[in-house]
C-alpha cells in the first residue's frame, strides 16, 4: 500500500489526509483516512516539519504500518544539497527509517539541486520537485511519473487536496 498525505490549517486547526492506493497507476484510492487537530503549533519558517510532522504521525496511527511500502508528503524530503532534512527527511527518521518517503514539491528551494529532479508532467511548464530518503531519486521520480493523470498534478494527489480543503 502506498500513502500520500497533505494537511490543510486554519488558524491553530490541522487537517490532515492521507489516500492509500495499491499501484502507481491507480486513479481512484483504496481509502482515505483523516484527522483534525487543535493546539498546532504556529508557523515557523525553515522549520516547517515541526508544524505538520506530528499531524502525519498521529493519523499514521490508524494504520497498518507493515502494509505500507512508500509514503509520500507534499513538501521536500531534503532541502538542500548539504542534506538539510525537510518534512519527508524528518518523517523517515520518526519511522526509524524502514518506509521509504517521497517528496512532491509544488515549487522549487534554494540550492536544492543535488537532492531533487524536476517532474514536468502533461502539458505543464512548472516542474514538480522531487525528493526522496530509501528510496533511489530517480526511482521515486518514474513512480511518481506513472501516477494517473494527464496533468502536473497526478490524479490521486488532485483528490488529496481536494479532500484536504473541504469542510
Amino acid at each position: 500500500m502506498i500513502l500520500a498525505f497533505d494537511t490543510y490549517y486554519v488558524d491553530n486547526t490541522a487537517k490532515t489526509v492521507c489516500v492509500s492506493f495499491k499501484d502507481w497507476s491507480d486513479d481512484q484510492p483504496s481509502h482515505i483516512y483523516n484527522e483534525t487537530i487543535t493546539g498546532i503549533a504556529a508557523y515557523e519558517p525553515g522549520a516547517f516539519y515541526k508544524r505538520e510532522l506530528p499531524c502525519i504521525l498521529s493519523l499514521l496511527k490508524q494504520i497498518e504500518l507493515q502494509e505500507v511500502s512508500h509514503i509520500l508528503v507534499d513538501s521536500f524530503v531534503l532541502l538542500d544539497d548539504h542534506d538539510k532534512l525537510g518534512l519527508g527527511g524528518y518523517l523517515y527518521q520518526a519511522l526509524d527509517a524502514t518506509i521509504p518517503i517521497i517528496g512532491v514539491a509544488k515549487s522549487g528551494f534554494h540550492n536544492n539541486t543535488k537532492n531533487t529532479l524536476e517532474l514536468i508532467r502533461g502539458n505543464s511548464k512548472k516542474p514538480l520537485y522531487i525528493s526522496a530518503m530509501g528510496i533511489p531519486l530517480q526511482e521515486a521520480y518514474l513512480n511518481i511519473k506513472k501516477m494517473h493523470g494527464n496533468y502536473r498534478m497526478p490524479t490521486l494527489l488532485q483528490i488529496l487536496d481536494t479532500k484536504t480543503r473541504e469542510n
